[in-house]
């Protein structure tokens, strides 16, 4: 039960920490040098504080904003003189499309304003999803700085007509010379473009194709064919499942390119019934931050344990060993068989014989959660093939290297090896929309289109169809890479007519083009697969075990597990600063890569991340060696994580034509030999220096108040009355009143006001839903126009998120009262805590402006510049607030952020708002916020006032569930509802009825608008 936990976001908590007992107290914390400038006249001119630091003190008084106001910029509009017919000034237009950029792939909804692309939301109706990284692929259209704007050949700008000659003159000279030439590209999970690479390569039968991707997933495709035939990955319908066991698939991140929507449609507390989880794993991840039980094991004895578990189901005998978690491998394996059809086992370990090994398990249990019907097509990379290629490539066998939209320079770890190879290549062609260092080794680079001004169509699985159109034109001098290749295959039709006959001819089956690419989406009618019944798999899996097995059992010293962070992925987008500022879910940690280190050996070789004065964190470095690499990293300690192991996020360090503020972290790919995301055998060891990590992982923090999380066992919410005085899993508040305790929402020193005239907004936030997952951040960034404000100003506390999502780490330590029935001392306890924290249970908590209806904001503003509106939204009037911040310090919450700069147009804060290009992604219908103002979540009231102006012009009223926010319609598995609650046909009008329902900090009785649904998790015992 909540009250049974203390919920803590950081070690240091535990301590009880002075640093951290102040930094909660002070939210902007950083100290203004005002000795430096206010001693005498001998100081005062010799002292370096910068005219900022001044006016930091002397506040924004008439005096300033008269001097502020002399030299006003002078800006030209331009109306248009012939209006297009499709677009209304003011008017948002959304077109149905779809993303895939070889490592996210989604069917998604663009918002556009005047042509202009600024938005990307999930096409629900196609059953689409987005990341965070997809919802900020828009602000990645207009990166002037990476992306290449013409042809070029050595350097050169060159036209496309004298390209298309001399490239297809080269591309006749090898074919008729019988040299190879290789098409290098992502996944493209396209039907029409494949047609058109098999096209091209009939053109030129030299040509062979081979896919690449940067974070393989090949030994899961590898398996697949080798059991089934088709070399694809499989489908989990993880909705439909009872018992789930991951060993190390973060299936909530990017493993098969995520579930979160089935994995949160199979765990609704309403229904009675939730999939029971256990992850086993070293690295702490989304996907075991969510589980109903971790189980912490290193990488070698994840692969035993894998192998005991099917030693276990199927009664075979195989070459393994026993570990440490045996006991909890016996309790799954009889969990599994119970579970039968319903039953799934997941594995994350890049490596066939794990893969295959867990697809025998699956198949030993019948399980009808695994899909190898309706597969996917993503992730289709070879490294077989692509090993194959630098090996012909170094002997002088390939005669010409076309590649497109990868960056093996980058991201291969023997680049020296392609390197080397690369040169004895007579004929290098890159096709990709940014520049990268790969482009920049080839001798020619052509500009492709970004997704969003192309046409195309996706193929993610085996049922859905996807459409993609240009929500802009070009910005460059760009072509789509499918009129490239038509071209040189000596095909004239353009890319558009080609799709558009193709699609109708082959796929949609006499079904409107117009109405699927309206839709953005065709549903494929399944067949039955005749093949998978007829395939007669050759596999062994006695020789896939002992390979699997004798590998781990050279493991010695520390084992690696990389993996890919929820925001940068594979680095595609490392030149987006709305990813590289948003916080790591696990760690809290923007800006950087880092090494995850246990607790145990943190301590035994010398590693901490002590906590400044100001809110800042630091760390120590280590050099990491495998494979004769080695790479200098700073370390982060992470409760969670395995003893003998350590973690390393990939995507980041590339620096050859990023910005300079975005050149951050350090390069793991060197360490991915083999693309195997296990690596043994590595070598930690501290080396000097200290390095400042942004993290707000103990900033804004309202940690060690009562209520901010309420959990529940799913047999609790089940059994007992939540209300219940002593065991209630969601008692209300109480409060001492007459000397009587009574509940705090009877006792009020407000006037309450009538609120059920007109829409009154509530946003609900269902914790059991939330997977931390970060969708809404980015959502929110980019509906809002909030500001990037760069790694030293996020380290020091001046995040601009007007939504943040809060991890909080729990221990099973019960109350003092209980510590006492239990004859535990104080002492007793906390040890108690520090045992847990090797392993703590992790809760997430969306945190915004909770829209108080009693704000203790409004009534500490001397100007009046927040008030209450009558819809239920707390506002801010931007022209009105000074910037006396006493709203921020009032309030409980911690979710109102000040200005302390200009954000836009300032050469210090070189982000999106800094550039012509950058600031076509603002909304127009969100104001930039000046230097000096407070600002905070408005519940996206100009999206809210839109709905209402729509409505009334077509003379109606607002439809049930219309109303909603950035962060909601982004939020893929519905955690985050919003609605009126004056209309009781709404969802949220329910919910906020519900029994799960509370309120954050509700004793303080500010009566938020706002409401949390408690956390359930299923323990096992319902």
């Amino acid at each position: 039960m909540a009250s049974n936990k203390k919920y803590w976001k950081s070690v240091e908590e535990l301590k009880d920490s002075s640093i951290v007992e102040t930094l909660s107290k002070n939210e902007f914390v950083e100290a203004i040098p005002t000795d430096q400038f206010l001693g005498d006249k001998e100081t005062l001119e010799k002292s370096s504080t910068s005219r900022r630091d001044f006016l930091k003190y002397v506040g924004f008084t008439t005096a300033a904003a008269s001097l502020a106001a002399c030299e006003g910029p002078v800006r030209k509009s331009i109306p248009y003189v012939v209006k297009p017919n499709d677009i209304i000034a003011g008017v948002a237009d959304w077109y149905a499309t779809s993303m895939a950029d070889g490592y996210d792939f989604a069917n998604v909804l663009v918002k556009t304003r005047e042509g202009r692309p600024i938005q990307i939301m999930p096409n629900k109706e196609a059953n689409g999803t987005t990341s965070a990284r997809v919802q900020a692929a828009v602000l990645s259209l207009y990166d002037e700085k990476l992306r290449l704007k013409n042809p070029t050949k050595a350097g050169e700008s060159i036209s496309w007509n004298d390209a298309d000659k001399e490239i297809g003159a080269k591309l006749n000279s090898l074919n008729a010379a019988g040299k190879p030439v290789v098409l290098l590209t992502g996944t493209l999970a396209s039907l029409s473009t494949s047609k058109i690479v098999e096209e091209f390569i009939a053109a030129y039968p030299n040509t062979k194709h081979v896919v690449y991707d940067a974070v393989s997933e090949s030994g899961a495709a590898d398996a697949m064919m080798a059991m089934y035939g088709k070399r694809v990955l499989p489908k989990y319908h993880l909705n439909k499942a009872k018992t789930i066991v991951s060993f190390g698939a973060d299936f909530l991140g990017d493993f098969h390119g995520g579930f979160e929507k089935a994995y949160i449609e199979g765990r609704q507390p309403k229904t009675g019934k939730m999939s029971y989880h256990v992850q086993f794993e070293s690295n702490m991840s989304l996907t075991g931050a969510n589980a109903d039980k971790r189980v912490v094991v290193k990488p070698s004895d994840q692969v035993f344990a894998l192998l005991n578990l099917y030693a276990a189901i199927t009664g075979s005998s195989v070459s393994s060993k026993a570990t440490p978690v045996d006991a909890d491998v016996k309790k799954m394996a009889n969990e599994l068989k119970k579970a039968g059809s319903k039953g799934v086992v997941l594995t994350g370990i890049n490596d066939v014989n794990a893969q295959l090994i867990t697809l025998a398990i699956n198949k030993a249990l019948n399980s009808e959660i695994v899909d190898t019907t309706n597969t996917l097509n993503i992730r289709q990379g070879n490294d077989a093939e692509v090993a194959q290629l630098i090996s012909d490539m170094k002997a002088g066998r390939v005669g010409g290297l076309i590649s497109y939209n990868v960056n093996p320079a980058y991201s291969l770890s023997n680049v020296a090896d392609f390197t080397e190879g690369l040169n004895k290549v007579d004929l290098k062609v890159a096709l990709s929309t940014e520049n990268s260092e790969t482009v920049d080794a080839m001798e020619y680079a052509l500009p492709t289109s970004h997704f969003l001004e192309s046409w195309g169509d996706t193929q993610f699985d085996s049922e859905t169809y996807g459409l993609m159109q240009p929500t802009i034109q070009p910005l460059f001098d760009t072509r789509q890479v499918q009129d490239i290749l038509l071209k040189w295959s000596g095909n004239s039709t353009n890319y558009y007519d080609y799709l558009k006959t193709f699609a109708t001819s082959t796929v949609l089956g006499g079904s409107s083009w117009n109405t699927a690419l309206h839709n953005g989406f065709f549903k494929r009618e399944l067949v039955s697969n005749v093949e998978e019944v007829v395939f007669e798999s050759t596999v062994s899996l006695g020789t896939a075990a002992n390979k699997l097995s004798s590998e781990a059992k050279k493991a010695s010293g520390f084992e690696l597990n990389l993996y890919t962070k929820t925001g940068l992925g594979d680095g595609k987008q490392a030149n987006n600063p709305w990813l590289q500022e948003f916080p790591d879910p696990i760690t809290r940690t923007s800006w950087d890569n880092y090494l995850t280190m246990s607790i145990a050996d943190a301590k035994e070789l010398g590693f901490s991340n002590p906590i400044q004065d100001n809110g800042a964190i630091n760390g120590n470095y280590a050099k990491v060696s495998v494979n004769g690499k080695e790479v200098t990293v700073p370390v982060m300690v992470q409760p969670g994580q395995a003893k003998g192991s350590v973690g390393l996020s990939l995507g980041f360090g590339r620096t050859f034509g990023l910005k300079e503020e975005m050149q951050v972290g350090v390069n793991a790919y060197p360490l991915y030999k083999g693309s195997n995301n296990i690596q043994y055998n590595v070598k930690v060891e501290k080396v000097s220096g200290t390095h400042k990590f942004a993290c707000t992982q103990v900033q804004k923090t309202i940690a060690g108040r009562h209520d901010i999380l309420k959990v529940a066992s799913l047999k609790e919410y089940k059994n007992v009355d939540p209300k219940d005085h002593h065991h209630g899993w969601n008692k209300p508040a109480y409060v001492s009143y007459d000397h009587q305790e009574v509940e705090a929402n009877t006792i009020d020193i407000w006037d309450e006001h009538n609120r059920e005239l007109g829409h009154h907004f509530n946003l609900s936030i269902d914790l059991t839903s939330c997977t931390g997952c970060g969708a809404c951040v980015v959502a929110c960034h980019a509906e809002n126009n909030v500001p990037v404000v760069g790694k030293n100003e996020v380290r020091i506390g001046r995040d601009m998120h007007w939504l943040r999502i809060d991890r909080y780490y729990s221990s099973e330590v019960e109350t003092r009262e209980d510590a006492r029935e239990q004859g535990l001392g104080i002492a007793e306890t906390y040890e108690g805590l520090e045992t847990e924290a090797e392993n703590p249970e992790v809760t997430f908590q969306p945190m915004m402006c909770q829209h108080c209806n009693h704000a203790p904001c409004e009534t500490v503003c001397p100007v009046a510049a927040t008030t209450h509106g009558r819809q239920g939204q707390n506002q801010m009037t931007y022209n009105r607030c000074v910037g006396t911040r006493y709203c921020a310090n009032n309030c409980p919450y911690r979710v109102r952020r000040f200005n302390w700069f200009e954000y836009a147009n300032n050469n210090e804060f070189d982000f999106n708002m800094n550039n012509e290009y950058g600031k076509m992604v603002l909304n127009p219908d969100v104001v930039v916020r000046g230097r000096g103002v407070m600002e905070k979540c408005s519940m996206c009231i100009q999206m809210t006032q839109a709905t209402i102006l729509k409505a009334k012009k077509e003379g109606r009223p607002v439809n049930t569930d219309e109303f909603e926010t950035a962060c909601s319609s982004a939020c893929t598995t519905g955690a985050l509802v919003f609605g009126d609650v004056n209309n009781k046909e709404d969802q949220v009008a329910a919910l906020a009825e519900d029994k799960r329902a509370y309120n954050v900090l509700d004793y303080l009785q500010t009566k938020p608008n706002v409401i949390y649904q408690v956390k359930i998790r299923n323990t096992n015992e319902a």
